[in-house]
């Protein structure tokens, strides 16, 4: 099936709707690293998405590289984010978005992002300075768009309402978590969600507005690997399966997993297939975040990304029907 894509204000190229995540691409394994990115640009993606922080840099440099030596600059968007809080400050201010872009610029060695992502706020902070800074950026050329990564829609909100008042371009995108399942407990600190009923304010903001979002985390930490059961969770004890665990794994969600499995079934789709086509059958300008650890399973991505569920169908997996 064919890639689809989609317009990004500031971003002449079209971009794919499926963006391939990178934090599992690094320097030390470079064979098999391209060989995901090859495959994967072969099925049409053409956005590729990392950050300042992912592998302490490892990640930037990694697909640099590889932009570089498959001389693709000019086909390819480059998405990355900065502006990440550490144990010694929160780090969204104007100094710490400057150096973590040119950090970024000369890691990946390119002029310019075409889409820069702060991948953190910080609410107790004005956007004042923060949008200055980032059209600083936008007309020195080293950006070509910009939003936030975990920003409420508020804030993304009080932001473009100050970028109108003075004439300065505003946030382009948003990139929260969205997925059938609900998040009970933030992964970590200020993780921005809007997924499940309490998120209704935010969706209806972004269906409204049409502002692209990039979405991540369609699976739910993994929960709709179909691996999570009631009746097996004091197996998932570290990493990312004890985090899902804690954030998805709970009776409202096992409803939606079970229902999920059903209409996979049904529609001769995986669980995760599924999962994704649910987020995809909302009246949002949406782009989804993966991170594909083969091109077969971005392909089978690819079918999701074709898959319209009926209003009837995505009320059903949310509603608690069993």
């Amino acid at each position: 099936m064919p890639m689809k894509y989609g317009s990004i204000p500031g971003i002449a190229r079209p971009v794919s709707r499926l963006v391939q995540g990178t934090v599992m691409v690094n320097s030390r394994e470079l064979d098999a690293g391209f060989a995901l990115l090859d495959g994967i640009y072969a099925l049409g993606c053409n956005a590729f998405d990392t950050a300042h922080v992912y592998g302490n840099g490892d990640g930037e440099r990694t697909l640099g590289r590889w932009i570089r030596e498959r001389g693709v600059r000019d086909r390819v968007v480059i998405i990355t984010k900065g502006a990440h809080h550490n144990q010694d400050r929160r780090r969204v201010t104007p100094f710490d978005i400057t150096a973590d872009l040119h950090d970024s610029l000369a890691r990946l060695q390119v002029d310019s992002i075409d889409l820069y992502l702060l991948h953190r706020d910080d609410s107790s902070v004005p956007v004042g300075p923060i949008v200055e800074i980032l059209n600083e950026h936008r007309v020195a050329g080293r950006i070509h768009a910009f939003g936030g990564s975990n920003w409420s829609h508020e804030r993304v909100a009080a932001a473009n309402e100050y970028a109108a008042s003075r004439g300065l371009t505003p946030f382009a995108v948003s990139s929260p978590q969205f997925s059938l399942a609900e998040m009970v407990v933030e992964p970590w600190a200020e993780c921005i969600s809007i997924s499940g009923p309490a998120a209704a304010a935010a969706r209806a903001y972004y269906e409204q507005t049409q502002t692209p979002l990039f979405t991540w985390s369609s699976l739910a930490g993994g929960f709709f690997s179909g691996r999570f059961r009631r009746d097996n969770l004091d197996q998932f004890t570290t990493g990312l399966d004890a985090v899902c665990v804690k954030s998805y794994c709970y009776e409202a969600n096992f409803g939606r997993l079970e229902r999920a499995e059903q209409l996979a079934r049904q529609r001769g789709l995986s669980l995760p297939q599924i999962a994704l086509a649910y987020s995809q059958s909302h009246p949002l300008n949406l782009f989804s975040l993966v991170g594909c650890r083969t091109p077969e399973e971005f392909a089978e991505n690819i079918t999701a990304l074709e898959t319209r569920l009926t209003p009837q169908e995505v009320r059903w997996l949310e509603s608690s029907t069993r």
